[in-house]
């Protein structure tokens, strides 16, 4: 849903809040990229966050540490990241109401279908083991490093024309 709601801000009012803060899509890729890539490296190394998996001690002390696994960092910078935002911003810059309708449409649809893959997900982890989670883990760390580099090979070469060859 927070998902839902960021794609709907940036479509709505994306190039509005990029002008206000001085903020240029390449610096947005840069900077998401290696957010991505820094969670990706972290991934491969099999280090465990507090954000991905908080403590006892955490959950007492705040509701909050259970809703920031939700939100950080699946909503933001991997569901809702640079390259969703731009999308959407994208599809919409025309500014005509049949363009944003069947953007922010097609956004709700891969959400519902995430939102189903992330429920019945835990069935199947379950059933393979913990081995086999991480080796996943690993290798999807690997393939999120890399989309985060590509992230910012993509907003350096938006910086810097010359690089587009």
């Amino acid at each position: 849903m927070l998902t839902f709601v960021i794609v709907g801000i940036f479509c709505a009012a994306g190039r509005l809040i990029f002008e206000m803060f001085g903020i240029t899509l390449p610096a947005f890729r840069i900077t998401g990229g290696l957010l991505v890539f820094l969670i990706g490296f972290h991934m491969v190394q099999g280090e465990l966050s507090s954000v991905h998996n908080p403590t006892d001690e955490d959950k007492d002390k705040s509701r909050e540490a259970e809703l920031d696994v939700a939100i950080s960092p699946l909503t933001m910078p991997i569901l809702a990241g640079p390259d969703t935002i731009a999308t959407a911003m994208n599809f919409t810059a025309a500014g005509d109401a049949f363009q944003f309708s069947t953007t922010m449409g097609a956004f709700f649809l891969l959400c519902v279908v995430t939102y189903l893959f992330f429920v019945f997900g835990g069935r199947s982890v379950q059933n393979v083991g913990q081995s086999a989670i991480n080796a996943v883990t690993r290798l999807m760390g690997l393939i999120l490093a890399v989309v985060g580099t590509q992230m910012v090979i993509d907003g350096v070469r938006g910086v810097i024309p010359s690089l587009h060859s």
